[in-house]
């Protein structure tokens, strides 16, 4: 890909693509515009993942726009998304061909299988191991997760064709129609909904690779669930729901990335809740929210004041599940000021640094309500 890519040439790709049948709106244009701006054109291999990453959707898509994407660059390899996906041997080599100062060509090699196999081998990997493509891969599959948000019954009632409780009003109003005689009965049920959830995401230093695919889950859950809350935290606390609603995750996370002005930073959980506590509290956790907190908790404030908060935060909740990267780890304990602060208000205490991991935090979602 020796040619100078513009967002023109990106918008020409787009058309291809959408003539070649895949579902590529000018919303996915202006995603796929997005993405470059995020990942520059100065890295063939990442160029080429980002594009894949917004306009595929289905394993089935790969090849078509694996074509299209070389026949539009020029290029003639093959992909061989069947089996393996290499950059040695695949349509990534091509894209990667460069010099450097020693003239040799630059050759980063991903073996990374797209089968059943290949889901299990990336399942267990540590989110701060993965190489961009697996990264990539990896979020696809956080993405696709399949999810059953519990459902509770409201006290409130409504009609219903088989209900557990007779409608008298319906059915004394009937009586009064050319269906008088035969007095059929009106039922009710109680309604049915899903609680709130709210994530709030540790996105001090420490946790920057877990956050950014934790923020991957919550793109996803606001897909499940009806109601979906996003906080991220450092030194402060930051409301992002406005920008997960985005369609695109990729552009989701630059309008997050953009409007939290410390991410990266150092971390006072406490300062944060209270922050919660104080301006968000009454205004989202009205329907007894489930809360899923994303910390390694390493603080940098007062132990007696997060403490504090999190008691309170924790009386606003129905449940409190906290996630911790390092819990997973052999020979962990909770050892650190924060966590030691804060553990007597979890109802869940998980590990959150792989797939596997996370899958596990949909398990317990789907089935809080069946085991209330």
């Amino acid at each position: 890909m020796t040619e100078t890519v513009t967002l023109d040439r990106i918008a020409m790709l787009g058309r291809r693509l959408r003539a070649a049948g895949l579902g590529v709106s000018p919303d996915v244009v202006a995603d796929m515009g997005v993405a470059a701006s995020i990942v520059g054109f100065s890295e063939p291999a990442e160029f080429y993942w980002a594009m894949q990453a917004v306009v595929v959707n289905d394993r089935a898509q790969l090849p078509v726009f694996d074509k299209v994407f070389l026949d539009f660059f020029g290029l003639v390899t093959e992909p061989t998304h069947d089996v393996t996906v290499t950059q040695q041997t695949s349509a990534l080599p091509a894209l990667s061909v460069g010099e450097e100062e020693g003239g040799d060509e630059i050759e980063e090699e991903v073996d990374l299988q797209v089968g059943a196999s290949g889901i299990e081998r990336l399942s267990h990997r540590d989110f701060a191991d993965l190489s961009p493509a697996e990264t990539a891969e990896v979020s696809r599959l956080i993405a696709g997760m399949a999810w059953q948000p519990p459902l509770r019954n409201s006290r409130r009632r409504t009609k219903a064709s088989r209900g557990d409780r007779p409608n008298l009003r319906r059915t004394f109003r009937k009586i009064l129609g050319p269906e008088g005689d035969l007095i059929p009965l009106e039922w009710t049920a109680l309604k049915q909904y899903q609680r709130p959830l709210i994530l709030i995401a540790d996105v001090s230093a420490s946790m920057e690779s877990y956050a950014e695919m934790f923020l991957v889950f919550a793109h996803a859950a606001r897909q499940r669930f009806d109601k979906v809350e996003t906080f991220v935290f450092s030194t402060k606390l930051t409301r992002i729901t406005d920008e997960m609603q985005r369609r695109s995750i990729i552009a989701a996370m630059a309008g997050a990335t953009a409007s939290v002005d410390d991410w990266s930073g150092g971390t006072k959980i406490g300062e944060a809740f209270q922050t919660f506590n104080r301006e968000w509290s009454r205004r989202v956790c009205r329907g007894g929210p489930y809360a899923v907190i994303l910390s390694d908790g390493w603080d940098c404030g007062k132990a007696e004041l997060l403490e504090r908060e999190m008691s309170r935060l924790s009386r606003s909740m129905k449940r409190v599940v906290w996630l911790n990267p390092l819990s997973g780890r052999e020979g962990y304990a909770p050892e650190t000021r924060g966590m030691k602060a804060v553990l007597r208000y979890v109802d869940d205490f998980l590990p959150a640094a792989s797939l596997h991991d996370l899958q596990g935090v949909v398990t317990l979602l789907d089935g809080l309500e069946k085991s209330a």
